[in-house]
């Protein structure tokens, strides 16, 4: 699959210097770069690269001083780097687009609608009742469960199960070994300390542009609906427990875990082995960095660190004294065997 350089502009609303109707094949780093593979220069301390690389064109910002004879392609943009995330996103869409047809073996149960130019990799699993879109790509190997509803577009890496009553939008990524739908960790203590199992008969809802990752489990409703709104990005090896919100256009990174009712504001951003208590509510806009743990509702807008998570600005205040509690101790030590009276 190639692109020539003006269509690629086009995608990013960038402006050409040099051959628009180059064909570019491929994305490289200005180092590793052949004529056929577009790169990109984003930090300015690899600017020292750009003359002497071999790549067919560069995306560039309008910072970049060209020389007046340069024979080089560019591309401007306001953003390389956002452009070149941007770039590299459809590329490997279109790549997955390509796949189209049924291998053997796929089982497909019965009053299931599939839409065309639809992928079926083989020993994939279609229950009764599903309804899967125009565009869709399914990998091998994959389960889907009774009455599914899979949108357009949407692809499906290898391994992904989906229970049954899921509902998937249009132009999801679901990337490999992900659950969607497995039963919530719901147990009811009794009087002789054992637990009964309580039944999980919601389901799970992914909204448009959802991108979930490798091993992430994503639990159905006990009753209703565990939502995931439109343009919500999840990282690997992530746990969303049972009646979870998400609002739109957060991002979750990896080994995050859930707990269930909790509910997520919209344009939230969340770090890495980040944990969450149950039933309380994560603000918009608030950020939360790594490692941390939320155990109390949040206000908009607040930047958390440390467990329990806090304010920023007191997380760091108490880090301070935090360092210095070797020397207090110290001190303390010496005055006990030196009393001052």
């Amino acid at each position: 699959m190639s692109w020539t350089v003006d269509q690629i502009a086009k995608l990013l609303d960038g402006r050409v210097v040099g051959d628009g109707n180059k064909k570019i094949q491929s994305i490289s780093p200005l180092n590793t770069a052949g004529k056929d593979d577009l790169s990109f220069l984003s930090n300015p301390k690899y600017k020292h690269l750009v003359p002497n690389t071999q790549a067919g064109a560069i995306i560039i910002d309008s910072e970049y001083e060209m020389s007046e004879d340069t024979e080089m392609t560019f591309i401007i943009v306001q953003d390389p780097y956002a452009s070149i995330t941007l770039l590299h996103t459809e590329f490997e869409r279109r790549k997955s687009q390509l796949k189209t047809g049924w291998e053997d073996p796929v089982f497909i149960g019965e009053k299931s609608k599939i839409g065309s130019d639809v992928y079926l990799g083989a020993f994939s699993y279609i229950g009764k009742g599903v309804t899967i879109g125009n565009g869709v790509k399914i990998h091998p190997h994959v389960h889907i469960g009774d009455h599914t509803v899979i949108g357009d577009h949407t692809i499906i890496y290898p391994g992904v199960k989906i229970y049954s009553q899921s509902a998937i939008g249009k132009y999801c990524t679901i990337q490999a070994g992900a659950v969607i739908g497995s039963h919530g960790f719901g147990y009811a203590p009794q009087p002789d300390g054992s637990y009964q199992g309580i039944p999980q008969a919601g389901n799970v809802k992914l909204e448009d542009h959802v991108d979930i990752g490798a091993n992430t489990t994503i639990d159905c409703a006990t009753f209703g609906t565990t939502l995931i709104e439109k343009g919500v990005k999840i990282d690997n090896l992530v746990q969303i427990g049972h009646n979870v919100m998400i609002g739109r256009d957060t991002v979750i990174a990896a080994q995050t875990g859930i707990s269930g009712s909790t509910t997520i504001g919209k344009n939230v951003m969340i770090g890495g082995q980040v944990g969450t208590v149950g039933h309380i509510h994560i603000a918009d806009s608030t950020k939360v960095g790594a490692r941390s743990g939320v155990t109390k509702s949040t206000k908009s807008d607040q930047i958390l660190f440390g467990v329990p998570a806090m304010d920023r600005h007191e997380y760091l205040k108490s880090y301070a004294v935090y360092k210095k509690l070797p020397e207090l101790m110290r001190r303390i030590e010496e005055l006990e065997r030196n009393p001052l009276v």
